[in-house]
């Protein structure tokens, strides 16, 4: 009696385990892995600044990776390989460039000197300037340039990357330090009692601030008015922000009255 051969099935050219290239795949990844988080937390600072663009460069990055993944749908382990390889080169390019390129000196506004009729403004006259329209680096310049204007000196524009919520600092007329922070929000983003919880966390302990204000083109919601009035910050909205670009109001450090010697 004979027994029937059994047929064994072939195994498809290219499908190997090679050990060579598995090892460089699994090291490259994790090098870039690595890497990568060094460039992430680098160029966070960079996005802060430019939102749009960091979306628009991730939308791009998740385009070519639907690509590259519809044309190539069983890469090889060298492939990958060679594909980490490239990505960890661009990613360490790119995190060297960010942490080379120095922070954003702080911006002085000269202080104002001689009759309100004679006048020069260092920057756009604030009155009439739609805020909502301005990017966030103009909102904190035409900020700066109101307190300047209702006589504020040693005025600079320190907001970027670290700056634990001050974007503005002066000394008010009558010498107290004076730390705003600048929120150029929508309409259907309100600043919310966790806003002023963070930088009530810094302004006074941190930055050493006499007065305290919090300037949006939107509104407050109520937990964070109610928050403000515990802490002692002044909270100035859209309109009391065009009412104060405008003459119609008080600058908001008069809000907060002068501590007179016993």
């Amino acid at each position: 009696m004979t027994m029937p051969e059994r047929r064994t099935r072939a195994l498809r050219p290219g499908r190997r385990f090679d050990l060579r290239s598995t090892a460089m795949f699994f090291g490259l990844l994790a090098a870039a892995l690595v890497t990568g988080g060094l460039a992430v937390r680098a160029l966070a600072g960079a996005a802060q600044r430019r939102p749009v663009w960091a979306v628009v460069l991730l939308c791009l990055v998740l385009a070519v990776a639907v690509a590259r993944g519809r044309r190539r749908r069983r890469p090889s382990a060298a492939r990958i390989a060679r594909q980490a390889g490239r990505a960890l080169a661009r990613g360490t390019s790119t995190a060297l460039d960010a942490l080379d390129t120095p922070p954003p000196a702080p911006l002085t506004v000269p202080a104002q000197a001689g009759p309100p009729d004679e006048v020069t403004s260092p920057l756009p006259v604030a009155q009439g300037i739609d805020h909502e329209a301005l990017t966030p680096d103009e909102f904190e310049a035409a900020t700066a340039e109101l307190c300047a204007r209702d006589g504020c000196t040693r005025v600079e524009v320190v907001g970027g990357a670290g700056d634990l919520g001050a974007d503005v600092t002066a000394l008010t007329p009558d010498g107290r330090r004076l730390v705003v922070q600048c929120k150029r929000y929508g309409e259907d983003n309100k600043v919310g009692s966790q806003d002023l919880q963070r930088f009530g966390g810094t302004c006074f302990t941190v930055h050493e601030a006499d007065v305290a204000v919090v300037v949006t083109t939107g509104e407050f919601t109520v937990p964070a008015l109610e928050y403000a009035e515990q802490c002692g910050i002044v909270c100035v909205d859209g309109e009391g922000l065009l009412a104060w670009s405008q003459g119609r109001a008080a600058a908001p450090w008069a809000a907060v009255p002068s501590e007179e010697p016993a």
